[in-house]
């Protein structure tokens, strides 16, 4: 048994050797010695190589024994009791330590800043690079540099010669080549200032939601604020409120006098929509900030989805909470209510949805739909079937009796963020990262009219009560954008930068 330990410590050994031996031969630019060679490092993984290969060699011969071990068939004592060689210790060890100690200046050579290639070496290239090449068969390094002609001074003329020379005339000047004719590019003109209001959002706007009435609109935007605007007015009527962190869902409550608003603070606020005064706030505690916030049709229920994973049902009449559904292991990234006010729809950001009962608070079916998160989630009119759009850039509807995929949308080039229904429930509007957004026909599946924000990610949609589309996004501002394609109009502009 020892034997075979020793040939294996050999055959290590012997493999540290030749690290040690390529280390020198790669440092050396595999030529022969030269100024490198002195250097201490070199000298040292040298040396190591030697004694790693010498050690090698001696226990692979057994010539290094170490100490008696003993058999444990035989006794420890009596005269059945077998000895042997006490061995060599301090030279095994000897032997050993030198090899580790070359292993461990290795890595350091490997990883240490000296193993660098020096900042000059890009210089030395681009100059090397610019040295012109000499004809073939030329040496230019032996090349003599050419020397300028010696100028003599011209003999002075005889007085004949002078006076038999015939008369120079100047030479004519050639007229000089005329200017070939030029085409000047324009320079390209700068984008048009985008418009401003002193009380517009500061930061994006992610969330949008029109009132019953169709007379107003709810926003909510990264700079923490709540702001209510007058659509015919084209005004702020007040920051409704603002979160200690960024708001993300403003939602009108079936009456028209009271609103919902929800943001990574863990906070949901009841507020009164008169005078922005705070009626009620439901605060998550450590089931963390709220994602996505949807109301049940009638007011009565609402259900959040947070970045801890969990879903929550909240009884808005009794300031109470129903349910905390803790199904998901990743952060929630969209939540929708049924019609009818029964069920649930949440989506993580892997991919995952869940289906729940609102009533009892059980899941009823979960599957994994989208490669990743479904931002934009919606229950169609009928109740059995559900729109998602998704990280993976498609949209999705599913038949929720069995799971199945029904049909996708793809055109997005970007992740869907946001979604929202027309009222008769055929067309379908999107949000997406790429900074379009789409509109979409629900019973053919085609793409009706595209709109360019040209101007970053739009995080926000809606439908306006004459059918026209609103957005909202990375520039701060709410747009409205005809239902047929076109450009759109600055609604309510973010404030100056």
């Amino acid at each position: 048994m020892n034997r075979f330990a020793d040939r294996l410590l050999a055959m290590l050994l012997l493999a540290i050797g030749m690290l040690c031996f390529t280390r020198v031969y790669f440092a050396l630019g595999g030529g022969g010695a030269g100024e490198a060679f002195a250097s201490a490092r070199l000298a040292f993984f040298g040396a190591a190589g030697v004694v790693s290969a010498l050690a090698a060699l001696l226990f692979w011969a057994g010539l290094l024994p170490g100490r008696s071990t003993h058999d444990p068939k035989t006794p420890l004592f009596g005269r059945g009791a077998e000895t042997q060689p006490g061995g060599r210790p301090r030279l095994r060890r000897l032997f050993a330590v030198v090899p580790f100690l070359a292993v461990l200046a290795l890595v350091a050579d490997q990883l240490g800043p000296w193993s660098r290639q020096p900042q000059d070496a890009g210089k030395s290239l681009i100059a090397e690079q610019t040295v012109p090449s000499a004809p073939e068969g030329q040496d230019v390094t032996s090349a003599p540099a050419p020397e300028p002609e010696a100028i003599q001074p011209p003999a002075p003329a005889s007085p004949s010669e002078v006076a038999l020379a015939p008369p120079v005339s100047p030479p004519e000047a050639a007229p000089a080549p005329a200017a070939p004719p030029q085409t000047v590019a324009p320079l390209p003109q700068a984008p048009p200032p985008q418009p401003t209001q002193p009380d517009g959002h500061r930061e994006p706007v992610v969330w949008l939601a029109v009132a019953p009435d169709g007379l107003s609109i709810l926003s909510a935007s990264t700079d923490r604020t709540i702001k209510l605007w007058d659509i015919d007015g084209k005004r702020l009527i007040r920051t409704l409120g603002i979160h200690k962190d960024m708001a993300r869902t403003a939602l009108f409550l079936p009456d028209g006098a009271r609103a919902l608003t929800a943001g990574d603070d863990g906070e949901i606020v009841l507020r009164q929509l008169a005078d922005g005064a705070v009626l009620h706030v439901f605060s998550s505690g450590q089931n963390g900030g709220v994602n996505k916030l949807a109301i049940s049709p009638d007011g009565k229920r609402a259900v959040s989805g947070h970045d801890t994973g969990r879903v929550i049902v909240w009884d808005i009449e009794k300031g109470s909470v129903l349910h905390v559904m803790p199904g998901h292991d990743w952060s929630i990234s969209g939540v929708a209510v049924s019609p009818d006010g029964t069920r649930a729809i949440s989506g993580s950001i892997e991919g995952t949805l869940k289906l729940w009962d609102i009533g009892t608070g059980k899941q009823l079916r979960s599957w994994h739909g989208h490669e990743r998160g479904p931002y934009g989630v919606l229950f169609m009119a009928a109740e059995r079937h559900l729109i998602t759009g998704s990280g993976d850039y498609t949209i999705k509807l599913w038949d929720l009796d069995s799971g199945r995929e029904v049909r996708r949308l793809e055109g997005h080039s970007g992740t869907v963020y946001a979604l929202a229904l027309s009222a008769d429930g055929k067309r379908l509007l999107s949000g997406s990262l790429d900074g379009t957004a789409r509109l979409w026909d629900m019973e053919t599946g085609n793409e009706i009219a595209l709109f360019d924000s040209r101007s970053g990610p739009v995080y926000a949609v809606a439908f306006a009560a004459d059918g026209t589309v609103l957005t909202g996004g990375y520039d701060r501002t709410i747009r409205d954008w005809p239902a047929g394609g076109g450009d759109a109009v600055a609604l309510f502009p973010g404030a100056p930068e």
